[in-house]
C-alpha cells in the first residue's frame, strides 16, 4: 500500500466507513461520521492546535507540516467554518466584498462607484470593508471574509501577504486585485493602469513647457504604481537631457499632507523647481497650498501636475493638469473578472492595464523669473 492509499484508508476510517466485511457482519449500515480536526491531527502526527492554525490561516506553521495538513483537509472532505458549501452546491449568496486600505479617499469612491455599477448590473450585493494594516495580522481579515459567504473578493491598493493568499485559495475564494502594493502572483488576476507612461507623459509636458528644474512628490516608495510613475518620471528627464537631481524628489503618502510636506521642502530649498509632478491629485492640492504659503502663483511661479483626474481636479482654482486614470473603469474591470472566476469561466488574461492620458488644464504653464 502507499502512502497516498494509507491515508486515503485512514480518511476513510474516521469517516465511520466501514469495510463491507465489517457491514455484513453486523447486517446494518455503518454511520457516517463527520471529520474531525483532532483526526487530522493525528493522521498528519502533529498536535491539535498546528491544525488548528493551518485551517485558520496562521503564518507560524512549517511550510510541510501546512502542505501535509492541507492536502489531509481535502482528502478527509473537513468542511472549515465558513467555507461556501452553498456555492458550490449551485446556491448563490449573491455578495462579493470589495476591501481597500482606507477608505477617506475620493480615490477610493472612484473604484467602488465602478464596481458597484457592475454589480448592480448583474444582482450582486457588494460588502465594503478597510483593512488599514494588511500585514500586521496576516490573516485576520481574510478570516472573516468567512464569516459572511462571500462569493469573491477585490483588494484594492492593499499588501497581499503569502498567508493571506494561501487561506483565500484554500477557502476557494476567487480574488482579484486592483493597483497591488507589491508584485502579484503571476497567476493571480489583476487590473492597472498605465503608470510609468503617465509619469513621462506629465514630465514629457513640463519639459515641453521650457521647465529644467522639475521636481516630484511621488506616493509610498514601497507601492508599485508609485515607483513606475517616478520611472517615467525620470526617464523622461533622461529623454529630454535634463539632469535628475535626487534632492528634488520626495515621497507622501497619496494624501493632501504628503503633498503639503513634500512641496514645502522643495520650495525651501536654496535653487527650488519652478514645476513639480505630484503622484497623486490630493498630494498636488497639497503641493498648492505649500505654494500658496510660500508666496508662489501657480502657475506664474510654479507649475503643478497631478495624477488621477479626481473630480476635484476640474474645480479647483485654477484647474489642475493630472494624468488621468480611468478609475471608475477599472473597478467595473476588476469586477467584471471576479464575475467570471465565480462563474468558472477563463479570463482572457490575468494582467488587465488600463491606458492613462494626460489632461492640460491651467495649473501649468512656461517658467516664470
Amino acid at each position: 500500500m502507499t502512502a497516498g492509499q494509507g491515508s486515503r484508508v485512514a480518511a476513510e476510517r474516521w469517516k465511520g466507513v466501514t469495510s463491507t466485511e465489517d457491514m455484513a457482519s453486523t447486517g446494518a449500515r455503518a454511520p457516517r461520521r463527520r471529520a474531525t480536526l483532532a483526526a487530522v491531527a493525528a493522521e498528519a502526527g502533529v498536535s491539535l492546535p498546528t491544525v488548528s492554525k493551518v485551517v485558520n490561516g496562521r503564518p507560524d506553521v512549517a511550510p510541510e507540516t501546512r502542505a501535509r495538513v492541507e492536502r489531509l483537509l481535502g482528502e478527509f472532505d473537513y468542511h472549515r467554518p465558513g467555507v461556501h458549501r452553498g456555492v458550490r452546491r449551485g446556491r448563490r449568496s449573491g455578495l462579493v466584498d470589495l476591501i481597500f486600505n482606507g477608505l477617506d479617499s475620493p480615490w477610493a469612491v472612484e473604484i467602488l462607484r465602478g464596481a458597484e455599477d457592475w454589480c448592480a448590473a448583474h444582482a450582486t450585493g457588494v460588502a465594503v470593508s478597510a483593512v488599514r494594516h494588511g500585514s500586521a495580522r496576516p490573516a485576520s481579515w481574510t478570516s472573516a471574509l468567512a464569516s459572511h459567504d462571500t462569493e469573491g473578493v477585490i483588494l484594492v491598493t492593499s499588501e497581499l501577504t503569502a498567508p493571506q493568499l494561501e487561506q483565500l485559495r484554500g477557502e476557494r475564494i476567487p480574488l482579484v486585485v486592483v493597483d497591488p502594493v507589491n508584485l502579484p502572483d503571476a497567476e493571480l488576476p489583476s487590473v492597472g493602469t498605465t503608470n510609468w507612461a503617465g509619469g513621462l507623459a506629465a514630465t514629457d509636458h513640463l519639459v515641453s513647457l521650457g521647465h529644467q528644474r522639475i521636481g516630484a512628490v511621488a506616493g509610498p516608495p514601497d507601492y508599485l504604481c508609485s515607483r513606475a510613475r517616478l520611472d517615467g518620471y525620470r526617464s523622461a528627464l533622461d529623454r529630454a537631457r535634463v539632469p535628475f537631481r535626487p534632492e528634488f524628489t520626495r515621497h507622501g503618502d497619496f494624501q493632501h499632507e504628503g503633498g503639503f510636506l513634500g512641496g514645502s521642502e522643495l520650495l525651501d530649498l536654496p535653487e527650488p523647481p519652478t514645476a513639480i509632478f505630484a503622484g497623486s491629485d490630493q498630494q498636488a492640492l497639497g503641493v498648492y497650498e505649500a505654494a500658496r504659503r510660500h508666496g508662489r502663483r501657480v502657475p506664474q511661479d510654479l507649475s503643478i501636475v497631478g495624477f488621477d483626474d479626481l473630480p476635484v481636479a476640474r474645480w479647483i482654482s485654477p484647474p489642475l493638469t493630472t494624468v488621468r486614470q480611468p478609475l471608475a473603469e477599472m473597478g467595473r474591470t476588476a469586477a467584471a473578472m471576479l464575475g467570471d472566476l465565480i462563474e468558472g469561466k477563463p479570463l482572457p488574461t490575468r494582467r488587465v492595464e488600463l491606458s492613462t492620458e494626460l489632461i492640460v488644464r491651467e495649473s501649468t504653464g512656461r517658467p516664470g523669473r
